[in-house]
């Protein structure tokens, strides 16, 4: 977008792959908006790394979280990443309406009602990136409610990216593996862990830049032919 400093507002960049991300598109000269749900301090981390960032506490399992984030981008916005998200370990016999409604408003309904408003402010030929994950296709039990509702995000990309393709803008996923993140270490044992790394075709866990490349490439022009994409970014994960 010659003559101008775009903007680009990441969900969850404080930690993990969010961080990844917005350490990519701030290092590429994009002026970046991010949001945390708890952890200021690594928030603060962040904003300290790259001076001109924003930091929006914006917790996505309430729909309050929608104002908050989009406030600082009113100018105009060019690249939404949609990467936070919850887990909720649930057999299907337990789940509770409270545990659904949590995982599908975090995962699904903020991300689908921030495309809207995303494309409201966005100028033509933007880029958006949903988060997603490996699980929609290789399920675990217990892990119902994330698969869901990531599952739903996927769709939501496939009908974004003809709703806004006459402007020139691209949604796309991105499906993460394995990835060496605060979350996958909180949901997995270690066993669990060694396991995923031996499974994937380069023998080792990702590391959140790993997938922040595919994220920050989806947003270049150099992308601009790609959209409606589920990118899977799992370094070869075999099964």
């Amino acid at each position: 977008m010659p003559g101008m400093t775009s903007t680009a507002l990441v969900t969850g960049g404080s930690r993990g792959i969010g961080r990844a991300v917005v350490d990519r598109l701030a290092a590429a000269g994009h002026r970046v908006v991010f949001t945390y749900a708890r952890d200021k301090v690594a928030a603060d981390e962040v904003v300290a790394r790259w001076p001109g960032t924003v930091a929006v506490r914006a917790d996505q399992t309430s729909l309050s979280c929608l104002d908050a984030m989009f406030g600082p981008v009113q100018d105009g916005l060019d690249i939404l990443v949609n990467n936070a998200a919850v887990i909720v370990p649930a057999a299907i016999a337990d789940v509770t309406s409270e545990e659904f409604d949590r995982a599908m408003t975090a995962n699904t309904k903020v991300p689908l009602l921030a495309i809207g408003r995303a494309a409201a402010l966005m100028r033509d030929g933007g880029r958006i990136v949903n988060i997603s994950t490996l699980n929609t296709v290789s399920p675990a039990p217990g892990n119902v409610l994330y698969c869901a509702s990531k599952g739903a995000l996927e769709q939501v990309t496939a009908v974004a990216a003809r709703e806004l393709g006459p402007r020139g803008i691209t949604v796309n996923t991105v499906s993460p593996g394995a990835t060496d993140t605060d979350l996958l270490r909180a949901n997995n044992s270690a066993e669990e862990l060694e396991l995923s790394a031996r499974w994937s075709a380069l023998g080792r866990l990702g590391r959140p830049d790993d997938v922040a490349a595919v994220v920050s490439f989806l947003t270049t022009p150099e992308a601009g032919w790609l959209t409606g994409q589920n990118i899977r970014a799992t370094g070869g994960l075999l099964f």
